[in-house]
């Protein structure tokens, strides 16, 4: 089935629901709809699914419908990007006035009295928050649960796992209760939910989206950014969420051009490169191929198309001798006030930093520099490089974390996830693109990585491979998932 734009969504919560983001804020310039319709849509749609998926477990629609009211009093032309279009944001960002638990029992009780630097350029653009998306313990792990809210369900099946840490906006995006949700990455936890649940997940430059007010701001691997269910619709929310701001040490000015606008000149690579593993982590055979496949369409096209990558060797240590550190420094304090407060992976991290020697510190940051060269470099020769998002299929909601791939048993938590941190590690934008289905028909996700700042090249080309794809990106009810599943 296409996912080709219908040309003005009707007012029925059905419709609404399967609108796009860039038709829906369209109506909404021209006063065909207001923040209220897509308000009353979502708090339905809320209503009829999310009991069984948990991706959305904190709500504030009523002072999601007063800023509706605040806006609605300016002009058209002063509403912003978004003109009024809901957003939820994930459990780690603070939104004024709103709980924000961070999936942490420690914080279960916490209301935010300032918003997040991030929250308040999208509310500036004419953003609508109206949800909080559920997320792992301060966004430990590649599978959302936490003993606040428990677990978030797969929409595809309610019997696996969203991944981590950005589950909930994942989930949320592919059961129709969001259009455009905001996540955070570090070891790909905007990706591989993405790529579990069939939406489309950007991990921007660094720098690219303000992050902040943080005790560590110049930590230099997490970055917030975008999901949706199609890339012109991530475009949209991209362009909404990027900007300078004089409070974070690293953000980028906004580009003169919209992402959205440069997306859909649908720019063609002249030579791109695939790679099954990236040299560093066994992957299992179906999404192996499956993900090569989808790479081949741009042979279709006449692109070039070869199996390479960067050299990552010493990935591993780099990054999860860095984590460490950053774990150590901003949990440290925490985890000695709140002794056995939190869980065990994260007490783990903060206990390895802290036992990190200088020597081991200074090994990771020099090979960092030296893996981000090599990618750098690889970019002279190739526009692209194209991989698996997950090693696996989604798995199976109660188990914690991907323990074995392909034979290989894996030493900690992360180890699953090498494929998307190799990325984070070396700085690179990238994004997760719907790219098919397993036999059992769970969702799989190509990785893209552009050259570095190369954002907007990253969209136009998966625009394009998107629409080659031709995949129904539009949401799905899980429920009648579940009734199929028993």
């Amino acid at each position: 089935m296409s996912i080709l734009k219908s040309s003005a969504p009707s007012n029925s919560a059905d419709d609404l629901i399967q609108s796009t983001a860039l038709d829906l804020v369209a109506s909404l310039k021209n006063e065909a709809l207001s923040p209220h319709d897509l308000l009353d849509a979502l708090e339905n749609r809320i209503d009829e699914v999310d009991h069984c998926i948990n991706a959305l477990p904190t709500l504030c629609f009523e002072r999601a419908r007063i800023t509706a009211d605040q806006l609605m009093r300016l002009p058209i032309n002063k509403r912003g990007i978004l003109c009024g279009l809901p957003v939820s944001i994930k459990d780690l960002n603070d939104v004024k006035g709103v709980r924000t638990t961070m999936g942490s029992s420690v914080f279960a009780n916490h209301t935010s009295v300032e918003s997040d630097y991030m929250v308040g350029q999208l509310e500036k653009e004419g953003a609508i928050v109206y949800a909080k998306s559920n997320t792992p313990e301060f966004g430990a792990g590649g599978n959302t649960f936490n003993e606040v809210f428990g677990a978030t369900r797969n929409p595809w099946d309610l019997r696996m796992s969203v991944a981590g840490s950005s589950g909930g906006a994942a989930a949320s995006l592919s059961s129709g209760t969001s259009w455009l949700a905001q996540g955070s990455d570090n070891a790909g936890s905007l990706r591989s939910p993405a790529s579990f649940c069939s939406i489309v997940g950007m991990r921007p430059s660094f720098g690219r989206v303000a992050m902040g007010p943080s005790a560590t701001p110049f930590e230099s691997m997490s970055v917030n950014g975008p999901m949706a269910r199609n890339v012109e619709d991530l475009a949209l929310l991209l362009d909404a969420m990027a900007a300078e701001d004089f409070r974070d040490p690293f953000s980028l000015l906004k580009p003169e051009t919209s992402f959205l606008k440069i997306a859909q000149t649908r720019k063609k690579p002249l030579k791109v490169a695939f790679s099954q593993d990236l040299g560093i982590t066994p992957v299992e055979a179906e999404i192996a191929e499956i993900c090569k496949r989808a790479a081949l369409k741009f042979e279709e096209m006449g692109v070039v198309v070869e199996e390479k990558c960067p050299d990552f060797s010493g990935v591993h240590e780099s990054y999860q001798t860095l984590r460490a550190k950053d774990f150590a420094v901003s949990l440290g304090d925490l985890n000695r006030a709140q002794p056995n407060k939190l869980k065990p992976e994260i007490i783990g991290n903060i206990e390895q930093g802290l036992n990190l020697s200088l020597d081991e510190i200074a090994k990771a940051e020099l090979k960092r520099g030296q893996l981000r060269n090599r990618a750098v470099n690889f970019f002279d020769d190739y526009d692209l490089l194209l991989c698996p998002t997950s090693i696996v299929a989604p798995y199976p909601v109660d188990n914690r974390y991907v323990s074995s791939c392909s034979g290989v048993n894996f030493e900690n938590y992360i180890d699953w996830l090498a494929i998307v941190y190799a990325i984070t590690l070396v700085s690179l934008p990238a994004l997760s693109l719907p790219c098919g289905y397993t036999k059992s028909g769970l969702p799989v996700g190509l990785q893209m990585i552009a050259r570095p700042r190369g954002d907007a090249e990253l969209l136009s080309y998966a625009l394009k491979l998107e629409e080659s794809l031709s995949l129904d990106l539009k949401p799905i009810d899980p429920i009648k998932k579940r009734l199929g599943n028993e």
